[in-house]
Order: structure tokens, then C-alpha cells, then sequence
């Protein structure tokens, strides 16, 4: 298994809070320069296809909206254990992630990262509008301190930018 840390953002752009990965990984990529071994991706929304984007890392984080307890805006964090652990949630459409069913699949195979993370945060809405919700946004900040802490906790040193980079967030 290799080093590399990649970093991937789950979401669809167009339905409000489920844009939230995307958005958090322009967001990190603009304020941190990132060790090389440090990948970034937006993977919009794979469904079951999920795999490749584990493939060959040792640790993967992920950053998406989650079903879960607490108010629009509350951040989760859940562990590979945890999401294994989890019943297989009803898939009410070809958009969502397929993380846990792919995790399954991968540890099939033994070709599961060493460490999987999932930040969540719970969506205020998700309808058809290309911007997060305020209860989303404000959260952000918070998003990029938990991807930044896992990131150093896997042994890789982010550095924040003195001058931070215009994101690439052009749908808003």
C-alpha cells in the first residue's frame, strides 16, 4: 500500500447542501499548500462506482452531506469501523455514494485504505439551487479544521497559504 492521503469531495454541485463536498475541497485546496502525497478530488457524485478513488491509497478522506442526528450544519465524523458497521442505508437514488457498499466490496478484495473518514454534515435542503444553505456555509470553516486535523494526524504537514488562491467554485 502506498502513502498517498487523498482527500475526496462527494456531491452534487446543483442540489444545494449535497454541493458541500465539492465546494469544501476548492475551499482547502485555496487556503493550504498540501504535501505532495496529498491528493484532492472532486468526484462529483460516483455512486457505486466508487472504487478507483480508493484505489492505492493508504488513507482516504471523504467529505459529503450525511443522514444523521443534530440541526442543519452539525458535523459528523465517522471511521471505516463505524461505517461497516452502519446497516445498509435505502438507496433512494443512483446519486448517492455507495461508500459503505464499497468499502464491503473492497475489503472483499483486501484492497481497502488502511484509514477511511468520513466528515459529514447534516444538509439543511437539497433542492435544485447551485449554493449551499447559510446553515451549511457557516460550517465550512469547521469542514476544512477536520479534513486539515486528519490530514495531520496521518503524519502529512498542510500548510496554510499567506495568501490564499481564488477557488474554482464557479457554479455559484
Amino acid at each position: 500500500m502506498s502513502d498517498i492521503i487523498r482527500v475526496i469531495g462527494v456531491g452534487n454541485i446543483l442540489m444545494e447542501d449535497d454541493g458541500l463536498g465539492p465546494y469544501a475541497v476548492r475551499i482547502l485546496e485555496s487556503e493550504y499548500d498540501l504535501p505532495q502525497h496529498v491528493e484532492v478530488q472532486d468526484v462529483g457524485t460516483p455512486g457505486l462506482d466508487f472504487a478507483p478513488y480508493l484505489d492505492g491509497a493508504s488513507a482516504v478522506i471523504v467529505v459529503d452531506t450525511v443522514v444523521a442526528d443534530g440541526p442543519p450544519g452539525s458535523l459528523h465524523r465517522y471511521d471505516k469501523h463505524k461505517l461497516l458497521a452502519a446497516p445498509i442505508p435505502d438507496r433512494t437514488n443512483p446519486h448517492q455514494p455507495g461508500l459503505r457498499e464499497t468499502l464491503m466490496a473492497c475489503e472483499l478484495t483486501d484492497s481497502v485504505p488502511d484509514e477511511v473518514i468520513l466528515i459529514g454534515v447534516v444538509p439543511e435542503d437539497t433542492g435544485n439551487v447551485a449554493r449551499l444553505s447559510d446553515a451549511v456555509r457557516a460550517v465550512v470553516p469547521e469542514v476544512i479544521a477536520a479534513v486539515v486535523g486528519e490530514i495531520e494526524r496521518l503524519g502529512a504537514s498542510p500548510t496554510r497559504r499567506d495568501h490564499p488562491l481564488n477557488p474554482d467554485i464557479w457554479w455559484e
